[in-house]
């Protein structure tokens, strides 16, 4: 049993691995590059498609090489879920052995390996009937159909929220910084990483931290269609006062955190 386990450990810091969560993280980077896309072309009367992964991966899919661009997302997405589950069970670099970093990759590969799911399947032509945020709608009814649900539903969307606020507070501090080799960069591209994460880690928090609240809003109200994930938080910002210009700078924070994604795929400290 050592033995295997001495195995999967070895495994775990493998180049395979490495290269494999590198993979993942320029996935990561693109899928938000095209929801940035989707948001700023709904901000500007271009489109009404959805904003969010669902919706970008099936943008994708509309393009000539659209399929095999689904291919290599779903490749990338495994390769990062494989790389946080086994950070689950050998620890996390930079936020330690814990268990609140372990539960964080948890939730993290799982996110993410059902984001290879449905890019694979969208690929191969079986993508299933219904958007991202019909699913959650869905899901949102059926869990407050009982007895319970609705606390269930509202203390989901209160950890989300929370997810979103760390995410700005994250931003605003510069926090994640901490996980990337600065001191591989020259001065004027940490300065360069350092702006793109910042914008893009705020407005990917306060995205986040408000499809959080429309949740806890679903829950108060009874209302489930109000949970739409991440694209009704950014249809929700169309919809304020000066709301196309609110939505407009969400869309660019989110072009941003995507090309910061990309100086993580080549620095993140795996």
């Amino acid at each position: 049993m050592n033995d295997v386990s001495r195995a999967a450990r070895q495994a775990s810091r493998s180049d395979a691995m490495e290269w494999g969560a590198r993979l993942g993280l320029a996935a990561r980077a693109g899928i938000y590059l095209l929801m940035g896309a989707l948001a700023l072309a709904l901000a500007l009367g271009r489109s009404s498609s959805e904003t969010d992964q669902r919706g970008a991966l099936t943008a994708v899919a509309q393009h000539t090489g659209g399929k095999v661009l689904l291919l290599l997302l779903a490749l990338g997405f495994a390769g990062y879920a494989l790389w946080r589950f086994s950070q689950v069970a050998f620890g996390v670099p930079v936020d330690g052995n814990g268990a609140g970093p372990r539960l964080t990759s948890l939730v993290r590969g799982l996110v993410y390996g059902s984001f290879g799911v449905t890019a694979l399947t969208i690929a191969l032509g079986s993508g299933g009937a219904g958007s991202q945020a019909s699913q959650q709608q869905g899901i949102t009814a059926t869990v407050m159909s009982h007895t319970w649900g609705r606390y269930l539903v509202g203390a989901t969307g209160l950890v989300v929220a929370a997810v979103g606020a760390t995410m700005v507070y994250q931003g605003a501090t510069r926090g994640f910084e901490k996980y990337l080799r600065m001191s591989q960069m020259s001065p004027s591209t940490r300065s360069v990483v350092g702006r793109l994460g910042m914008v893009g880690t705020v407005a990917r928090g306060v995205v986040v931290g408000l499809a959080g609240v429309l949740v806890i809003d679903a829950a108060v109200t009874f209302r489930p269609e109000k949970a739409r994930g991440l694209d009704g938080a950014l249809r929700t910002l169309a919809a304020q006062p000066y709301g196309q210009g609110l939505l407009a700078l969400a869309a660019l924070g989110l072009l941003a955190f995507g090309v910061y994604g990309f100086a993580e795929a080549r620095w993140y400290k795996t």
